[in-house]
């Protein structure tokens, strides 16, 4: 497997944990606009809202914890709430190393670069090809010929010289 091919793999899982974690946060949603909630415009605000319904539902009802099922009069205890919380973030997590368990870590693991995968394919383009022509400027094959230690072939001559035919002409 190419190293770009790696890298590509790994931007396409590191989008997909992000996917996910955004998707957790987001209450199995893509964005915010699933949100049930009529404020939508960030995710304080929609848990604002959802806070002064459940009071009314409490001052109204009298709303009973319920660490089976939540419904409309119902609710998990904090302690289920904490559980399950708990177990999403493990489940995203899915055994990172502490240092890369935030996204912040990510983000400064990937330099904090936004463009994180243009970045790296435009410097994978800047690399000497070893598996198709390339159209290198002279100082650009100067360079990669001193990176790997070789002459050119203008130094060398023409590789594909038939040195017995030489020889042999030679003789005569």
């Amino acid at each position: 497997m190419s190293l770009a091919s790696q890298v590509q793999s790994l931007a396409t899982r590191i989008a997909t944990e992000c996917k996910s974690i955004r998707t957790l946060v987001n209450g199995n949603a893509a964005n915010l606009n699933a949100l049930t909630t009529t404020d939508k415009s960030n995710l304080v605000a929609a848990l604002n809202e959802l806070k002064s319904l459940i009071d009314g539902v409490s001052a109204a009802a009298g709303a009973q914890i319920n660490d089976t099922t939540a419904s409309g009069t119902t609710t998990y205890s904090s302690n289920k709430i904490e559980d399950l919380v708990s177990d999403a973030i493990t489940a995203v997590l899915n055994g990172a190393p502490t240092a890369l368990d935030t996204l912040d870590e990510l983000a400064q693991a990937l330099g904090d670069d936004a463009n994180f995968a243009a970045t790296v394919t435009n410097s994978l383009a800047n690399r000497v090809r070893v598996d198709a022509a390339q159209g290198l400027t002279s100082p650009q094959q100067a360079q990669a010929r001193a990176n790997i230690s070789v002459y050119s072939q203008a130094e060398i001559g023409d590789p594909n010289t038939d040195f017995v035919a030489t020889f042999n002409t030679g003789l005569v």
